[in-house]
């Protein structure tokens, strides 16, 4: 007994560390992390060191896994109702309420200290009014009340390039906020595009997306004119002269395959078509912010 006892402790252990790591939303603090590291690379270095660079790229890390853990926390009952979250640890009751808020105040709490000894108070002021954006204005307020909730609250989760460049630069211009822009434009068709296919669990547990309240035809063809939006911001870099013709290149092609796509939910619509459009939009954003590197250091 006490052999098989022994035997299985490791897998819970496992098990258990990993219902914590899921809450922090790994993926999505993965795309935070890789748009705030591409605002530290674009930004003047001025002799960065490279502790800066890891307190900052873990601080914000570690914040916004916070704001995940946190989200999950406050969204147990609608994460039952859905599909794609209702295996969430806090949906299921294996991580309790009070454990998950002290797991979101622990990560909080390092990752604020990293960025406010290590990196600069800009960057910390930034990353904390990201954090109340996202957990307090969009999570708490926004998204229980209004189908513009992505549309309003989508600025704390483009926020990301600009934390890295006040990393980097203790400033943040006109270029950092180009690409918060990007991202800002880029939010509603990645989200809706979701929405569109999961309308009927976003209804069943009482959240007012777009598709719920307006209709999937209204919504697809939103969903298309934002595409139309985001096309149009992506060539700012270039006409600011803050990146060259690689960077273009890349931008008009992948473009024109969200467009694609972006048309087809309009114009003859499928959940399948949905799917897709959801997919190429997180590898989209991806696919642009590494052709602006590439353009930056190429050029």
């Amino acid at each position: 007994m006490t052999i098989a006892h022994s035997a299985n402790k490791p897998s819970e252990i496992a098990l258990w560390v990993g219902n914590y790591l899921a809450l922090t939303k790994p993926r999505v603090v993965s795309l935070v992390v890789f748009c705030a590291f591409i605002g530290m690379l674009l930004a003047p270095d001025d002799g960065l060191s490279l502790q800066r660079i890891v307190a900052a790229t873990v601080g914000i890390a570690l914040v916004a896994g916070s704001a995940a853990v946190f989200n999950c926390l406050v969204e147990q009952r609608i994460d039952r109702q859905m599909a794609r979250t209702r295996a969430r640890a806090t949906a299921r009751g294996e991580v309790s309420t009070r454990a998950a808020l002290l797991w979101s105040l622990g990560l909080a709490s390092i990752g604020m200290a990293l960025l406010l000894f290590w990196v600069n108070t800009l960057t910390a002021a930034l990353t904390f009014a990201t954090f109340v954006g996202y957990s307090i204005v969009y999570t708490l307020i926004l998204k229980p009340r209004t189908p513009q909730n992505i549309v309003i609250g989508g600025l704390s989760g483009a926020m990301p390039p600009a934390l890295g460049w006040a990393a980097v630069a203790d400033s943040v211009p006109a270029e950092a906020w180009i690409l918060v822009l990007i991202i800002y434009a880029w939010t509603p068709p990645h989200f809706w595009a979701l929405a569109l296919y999961r309308t009927r669990e976003y209804a069943a547990a009482g959240v007012p997306m777009l598709p719920v309240t307006h209709g999937p035809e209204f919504t697809r063809l939103h969903v298309f004119l934002y595409t139309v939006l985001l096309s149009a911001v992506t060539l700012l870099p270039f006409i600011i002269r803050m990146s060259g013709w690689v960077y273009l290149a890349a931008a008009l092609l992948l473009d024109a395959i969200f467009l694609a796509y972006a048309w087809l939910v309009w114009r003859d619509y499928s959940d399948r078509v949905a799917q897709k459009t959801f997919r190429y939009s997180i590898f989209y954003l991806s696919a642009l912010f590494a052709a602006l590197l590439l353009d930056h250091y190429l050029v």
